[in-house]
């Protein structure tokens, strides 16, 4: 199965937008911790789920059991950590949910891409996530678009 992920920061709408469109997404999985803030624009919760369904036909979806925690966020954000410090706590996290079991693999037999705010995947947990998910149903493509 081909999974998706895109970060919407550094991304005006119409490139957003356009991407998901252009890679067939049908469902966006958004993992983020905090989805509500005004400085999210076009890519706050409640506008997300009017625009995907508008523009490319696709559902919106949250799944917080691959949202990292407050404290996980912070001390990496906030308090500057290391990136190395942050998987490490990221991966241990979702080992700890199980998400693996936890979250239908069925599910993503729809075209799915997973949402968070980082432009690029290689310093986000969506990366993390999915390389985790990839280990343990062993029939996963990551595409980063």
């Amino acid at each position: 199965m081909e999974i998706y992920s895109i970060g919407f920061t550094q991304k005006c709408a119409g490139e957003f937008f356009g991407a998901l469109k252009a890679a067939g997404i049908e469902r966006l999985l958004d993992v983020r911790l905090n989805n509500t803030s005004q400085l999210a624009g076009f890519a706050k919760q409640s506008d997300l789920k009017y625009f995907l369904e508008e523009i490319c036909g696709a559902v919106y979806e949250r799944e917080p059991l691959l949202a990292p925690t407050q404290e996980i966020l912070d001390a990496f954000k906030k308090q500057k950590g290391s990136w190395e410090t942050y998987t490490e706590a990221y991966l241990a996290l979702i080992q700890s949910r199980k998400v693996e079991s936890a979250i239908s693999q069925e599910s993503f037999q729809r075209r799915t891409v997973l949402l968070c705010s980082e432009a690029s995947a290689e310093h986000c947990h969506r990366r993390l996530a999915l390389e985790y998910l990839q280990q343990h149903w062993n029939d996963v493509v990551i595409h980063h678009l």
